[in-house]
């Protein structure tokens, strides 16, 4: 249970407090190291689970778990500044919660768990979620001049998050159709 993975993916979930307060208060160029850290430490909890041969069960839902929190509450945070469109933070939300409504509904309604493991629509969505709070922090933070490069991420994200949503809506009913079949 105890692994250095899981060690760093608790460090990530309890960053996410800091790096909220970070935006509030205005640091932003702080934030933006914070979110920046917690993104090379996903990568380096995976790296070392993979290389190492240290998955564990709690890593399967810690890991992502980490992950979610930090992206929705940066986006809800930076939404409320404004640095986000209300509309795109409502839909990565809405969709979020949707595919956990879902899940609990599938699991509800067959008496199964379903296995959330994530397809590749969801995977870029999460990438390019990743990449607008980098460009968005990197701004406010550092100063850098996207040229552009946010406003076309917010539309990527939205029309990810819209074709992962629907996907995950899609492989529900498949499943509870087996289900009803078997």
């Amino acid at each position: 249970m105890v692994s250095l993975p899981n060690f760093i993916s608790i460090a990530r979930l309890m960053c996410v407090p800091l790096l909220v307060w970070l935006i509030v208060t205005g640091d932003m160029a702080a934030a933006f190291w914070v979110f920046v850290a917690a993104g090379v430490s996903d990568a380096v909890d995976g790296y070392i689970a993979k290389t190492f041969n240290a998955r564990t069960a709690l890593g399967r839902y810690i890991d992502p778990l980490a992950d979610k929190t930090l992206l929705v509450s940066v986006f809800v945070t930076l939404g409320l500044r404004g640095d986000l469109p209300d509309w795109l933070v409502i839909l990565v939300v809405f969709r979020d919660l949707l595919i956990v409504g879902g899940a609990l509904l599938f699991h509800t309604l067959t008496d199964r768990s379903m296995r959330m493991d994530p397809i590749l629509i969801s995977k870029a969505n999460t990438l390019l979620q990743i990449l607008l709070i980098g460009v968005v922090l990197a701004g406010l933070g550092v100063g850098l001049d996207d040229h552009g490069a946010a406003l076309v991420l917010i539309y990527a994200v939205a029309a990810t998050t819209v074709l992962s949503g629907a996907a995950y809506v899609v492989r529900w009913v498949r499943g509870t159709a087996e289900v009803g079949k078997a």
